[in-house]
C-alpha cells in the first residue's frame, strides 16, 4: 500500500445509516458526508477540497505514536484506537438507522491514562460552499444554512475559532464522552436528543440481527459476509435502491478527469444485488430490490435509463463544481451523471436474469413485473441490432459492443425459460428465433481470427475483459476451446502486475476520453471466476487472494487500484467490485448464483 502524506483512498472508513453516508479519514476526520440522502449536497466535503471544505475531527491534540481501527463484531461500527505518550484513547463512530433525522454519534472512551483531545467542526453546506450561521439554543450548537440545519449536542464546552467550532478536552481510563451530530430541515423544530448509549446499543444490535439472517457459506465466509455488509450500507432503505459508491469524483488516475458521480442506482448494480442477496438468503432484501427496479423502469421501454435516482428520478443533469480541486488535486469534480442518457443495451440482459433467479428462489410471480419485462422484450426484438454504449459508458462513438449483445442474448434467453419454467406467456418462438440470431453474430462479428478472441466490439482487434461474463452467464462453456484462447489473449494483453485493466484506454481510444486508469478490480474478480468454472482451482485462489491483499485494513474495496502507485483509485467504496468478489469466493466454493438460488443450499 501507499507510504507517505499523500492522500489515500484506502486510508477512509465507511459509516453508514441505509440512507447516507460518512467517510472517516483514519486520522479521526469526517472527511465527506451528504445530507440527508446519499445524493444530497455535501455538508463535509473535505475529501474533495481542504478542511476549508467542511470536516469534523476528533483526534488527539498532540503526537500520535500509533492507531489502529476495526469494525466492531459485525457491524459498521467503527472503533479507532489512538496511543499517545500519556495515554490511550478509543473513538467509537457509528450513524444509527435512520429515525427521523440522520445522526452521526461519536463517542470518545478513555482506555488508559489520559489524553488530550481536540474536536474541530467544519459545516459548510453545498458541497463545501456556504457558511452557515452558527448560534446556540436549548443547549445545542445549531448551524442553519437555507433549508439545512445541523445541531451538536455534547457535554463538553464548544467555543468559535476562525469559522470553526473546536472543543479541547482531556479523557482519563473509564470516562466515555459523547457527541451527537444531527442534521434536519431548518424550517423544523430542534429533533429529540439521541441518547447516545442507547443509540450503540441499537445499532450494535440492528446489525446483529442482520448478520444472523445470512446464509453461512462454505468457504469464504468472512469475505462474503463483509462485502454484503457493505452492499447493505450502500441500500437505501426507504426505495430499496442501492447507489454505486457513496462518492462522487474520486479519480481513476490520480490527476486524471475520469471522476464520475457514483451516488446514483444503476440498473446493472440494482440487478446484481438482487441476485448476491439471494445467494445470502436474503428473500426480503430481494424483495425489495425487485420493486425499486419495477418502479424504476416502469413505462416505455424505449426511454429505459441505465441509472436513476435513489427513489427512481430520471434527471440527473451532470455539472462541475468549480471551487472544489478534488481528490489529490485531481478535477474536476462532477455532480451528476451525464451517462444516464446513454443507450446501454447490457442492461435488459441484467434486468431479465435478475427477475429470473428471483422466480427461481421460490419467490411468487408478479403479473406486473413480468409484464414490465415482456414489454422490455418486445423493444429489444428490433433495440438489439443498434449501437450502444456498453458497460463502460463510452463517451466515444457507440458501437455493436460484444459484451451488450451477449446481454442481449442473455435478456431473451431468460425471457424464455421465465415461459418456460414458471409459466408466463410470451411468444418464445420467436424468441428463440432472435436468441439464435444473437448468438451467430456474436460468434461471427465478435470473433477475431488473428487474436483467437472474442473482441471489444464486431469487427474490431481490440480486446476487453467484459467478454468473461460468456462463460459466467451461460453463453459458453468455461472451457470451449475460443474461451481458453480468449482468456489467453485478455491475460496476454490486458494484465498489468497480475491484474486485469477493462481495456486499454490509450491504445484503443475507444472511450473518446484522455488520459489512463487503474486496473477494475471487478474485471479481475471475473477471471477468479472463470478461472474456478475452468477446474483451475489453484491459479483462481492465488487470483483471489491477491485481491484481497488489496482491500484496506478494513476490508472495503474501490473501484480500481493503481499498481504503479500502489494505491486504490475511483469511488469508494465500490458496490460493483464487493458484487463480483462475492461471485468469484462462490465459484472457488464450486457454486454458483443459479445453483445456490434454485436449491436454497
Amino acid at each position: 500500500m501507499a507510504t507517505g502524506q499523500e492522500p489515500c483512498i484506502e486510508d477512509y472508513a465507511l459509516l453508514g445509516d441505509l440512507q447516507t453516508a460518512a467517510l472517516v479519514h483514519r486520522s479521526g476526520s469526517i472527511d465527506w458526508t451528504c445530507f440527508p440522502r446519499f445524493d444530497s449536497a455535501a455538508c463535509f466535503a473535505a475529501m474533495l477540497g481542504t478542511h476549508e471544505n467542511g470536516r469534523w475531527l476528533v483526534a488527539p491534540s498532540g503526537t500520535v505514536i500509533s492507531s489502529e481501527r476495526r469494525y466492531r463484531g459485525h457491524s459498521l461500527i467503527l472503533e479507532t484506537v489512538h496511543t499517545t505518550a500519556s495515554g490511550s484513547v478509543r473513538v467509537i463512530d457509528f450513524m444509527p438507522p435512520r429515525g427521523e433525522a440522520p445522526d452521526i454519534v461519536r463517542i470518545v472512551e478513555g482506555i488508559d491514562g489520559e489524553v488530550a483531545m481536540t474536536s474541530e467542526l467544519i459545516i459548510r453546506f453545498d458541497y463545501g460552499h456556504i457558511v452557515p450561521w452558527v448560534h446556540r439554543i436549548d443547549h445545542s450548537l445549531l448551524a442553519v444554512a437555507g433549508p439545512d440545519a445541523i445541531c451538536l449536542r455534547t457535554p463538553i464546552e464548544t467555543h468559535g475559532e476562525s469559522m470553526t467550532t473546536v472543543s479541547n478536552f482531556t479523557v482519563r481510563k473509564g470516562e466515555r464522552i459523547p457527541f451527537v451530530l444531527t442534521w434536519f430541515e431548518s424550517h423544523r423544530d430542534l429533533p429529540d436528543e439521541v441518547d447516545p448509549e442507547e443509540a450503540l446499543t441499537e445499532t450494535e444490535e440492528f446489525w446483529e440481527e442482520w448478520d444472523d439472517q445470512i446464509r453461512t457459506f462454505p468457504v469464504w465466509d468472512a469475505e462474503i459476509r463483509h462485502s454484503l455488509f457493505v452492499l447493505k450500507a450502500l441500500t437505501y432503505a426507504p426505495t430499496g435502491g442501492i447507489v454505486a459508491a457513496p462518492t462522487t469524483s474520486l479519480p481513476e488516475k490520480i490527476g486524471g478527469i475520469r471522476n464520475w458521480d457514483y451516488r446514483y442506482c444503476w440498473l446493472r448494480d440494482a440487478s446484481l444485488t438482487l441476485i448476491a442477496m439471494l445467494n445470502a438468503g436474503q428473500r426480503s432484501e430481494a424483495a425489495a430490490w425487485r420493486n425499486w427496479l419495477i418502479r424504476a423502469i416502469a413505462g416505455d421501454p424505449a426511454q429505459l435509463q441505465v441509472m436513476y435516482g435513489i427513489a427512481g428520478e430520471r434527471r440527473l443533469t451532470e455539472w462541475e463544481i468549480d471551487w472544489l480541486p478534488g481528490f489529490a488535486g485531481s478535477g474536476p469534480v462532477r455532480i451528476g451523471n451525464a451517462a444516464s442518457t446513454q443507450l446501454q443495451l447490457d442492461v435488459y440482459g441484467e434486468v431479465l436474469n435478475a427477475m429470473y433467479l428471483t422466480e427461481s428462489a421460490g419467490a411468487d410471480g408478479s403479473k406486473d413485473a413480468w409484464a414490465v419485462m415482456r414489454a422490455m422484450l418486445r423493444w429489444l426484438e428490433t433495440g438489439w441490432t443498434e449501437t450502444d454504449n456498453g458497460i463502460w459508458e463510452v463517451r466515444g462513438p457507440q458501437r455493436h459492443f460484444t459484451h451488450s449483445k451477449l446481454m442481449c442474448w442473455v435478456a431473451f434467453d431468460r425471457g424464455i425459460r421465465m415461459c418456460t419454467e414458471f409459466g408466463h406467456s410470451g411468444p418464445v418462438d420467436r424468441w428463440k428465433v432472435i436468441r439464435d440470431q444473437i448468438r451467430d453474430r456474436i460468434l461471427d462479428e465478435g470473433w477475431s481470427e488473428e487474436k483467437q478472441a472474442f473482441t471489444q466490439y464486431f469487427g474490431g482487434e481490440e480486446l476487453d475483459a467484459s467478454v468473461l461474463m460468456m462463460p459466467i452467464m451461460g453463453f459458453l462453456p468455461a472451457d470451449d476451446s475460443r474461451m481458453i484462447s480468449t482468456i489467453d489473449a485478455i491475460e496476454r494483453e490486458l494484465t498489468v502486475d497480475g491484474l486485469l485493466l477493462r481495456y486499454r484506454p490509450l491504445e484503443v481510444g475507444v472511450d473518446g476520453l484522455p488520459g489512463d486508469e487503474g486496473v477494475f478490480l471487478a474485471c479481475s474478480f471475473w477471471l477468479v471466476q472463470v478461472r474456478a468454472m475452468q477446474g483451475r482451482i489453484e491459479a483462481a485462489t492465488s487470483l483471489f487472494r491477491r485481491l484481497l491483499r488489496l482491500r484496506n485494513d478494513l476490508g472495503l474495496f474501490a473501484e480500481e487500484f493503481d499498481p504503479t502507485a500502489g494505491q486504490m483509485v475511483g469511488n469508494f467504496p465500490q458496490a460493483f467490485t464487493h458484487l463480483a468478489l462475492v461471485d468469484a469466493a462462490l465459484a472457488l466454493a464450486g457454486q454458483d448464483a443459479h445453483e445456490i438460488i434454485a436449491t436454497g443450499d
